[in-house]
């Protein structure tokens, strides 16, 4: 299980985060789904269409799993490769037709400049050094550009605000507990999502580290939001 400090923030250790996206590769994609009242498609297809990718252009899909964003991003007709650090999850790819590479997104296995596009869904909140990871991904992007960033994040009404916030914190792990195969891990995920920063916090760590025209836009409410950024 992984541990919190003081402050009830999720300890990141690499090696173990790793170790519990290996366990829970099997059944990862389908307890998502199921989790989310299948909107994670929906979530998908909004990230795809927000980096409005062309025939051509090179986008790097970071978190990746088991590609089912890859695949997705790769219908727009790009040169899309997917990068994960858990190799278990890349194993299940179940034959998807697009590159998958096994690399942590804080040491990136590429080319300065070398994209025109990057971006992930659920897993910058997972890396250890938030910063590092978005200076790294600065690095790859070619001149001009963009990022889009898929992730959890704090609805914008009140009350929904406080009934996600318990639904998170309680209900999630319990239904996790009945249709994931380790629930220790859905827990950790719980108090990553608890302890991420709001919209406005996430997109101010993106002009620090460099980008410009930041932006985001609200789905579900609120409870995910899709950061944008050029370079």
């Amino acid at each position: 299980m992984i541990e919190a400090n003081e402050a009830n923030t999720p300890r990141k250790e690499p090696g173990r985060i790793a170790a519990m996206f290996d366990r829970v590769a099997p059944g990862y994609d389908r307890t998502n789904t199921v989790m989310v009242a299948g909107q994670d498609k929906r979530w998908r297809k909004a990230t795809r269409e927000a980096l409005s990718l062309q025939p051509g252009e090179r986008c790097l899909d970071l978190g990746a799993g088991t590609g089912v964003s890859t695949a997705e991003l790769a219908k727009s007709g790009a040169d899309v490769v997917g990068v994960d650090f858990s190799l278990e999850m890349l194993k299940h790819h179940k034959d998807r037709q697009v590159p998958l590479v096994n690399a942590d997104a804080l040491r990136l296995p590429f080319a300065d400049d070398a994209f025109n596009a990057v971006t992930g869904s659920f897993f910058i909140r997972n890396v250890v050094d938030l910063d590092a990871c978005l200076t790294e991904i600065r690095r790859v992007l070619a001149p001009g550009g963009r990022m889009v960033l898929c992730e959890v994040s704090q609805p914008v009404w009140k009350p929904y605000r406080k009934a996600h916030g318990v639904f998170v914190k309680h209900v999630l792990p319990k239904v996790a507990s009945r249709v994931a195969s380790d629930p220790e891990a859905y827990q950790y995920l719980s108090d990553t999502t608890m302890a991420w920063p709001d919209q406005a916090e996430f997109a101010d760590r993106i002009v620090k580290a460099g980008f410009r025209k930041v932006a985001w836009r609200n789905l579900a409410g609120g409870a995910v939001a899709m950061h944008r950024g050029f370079k």
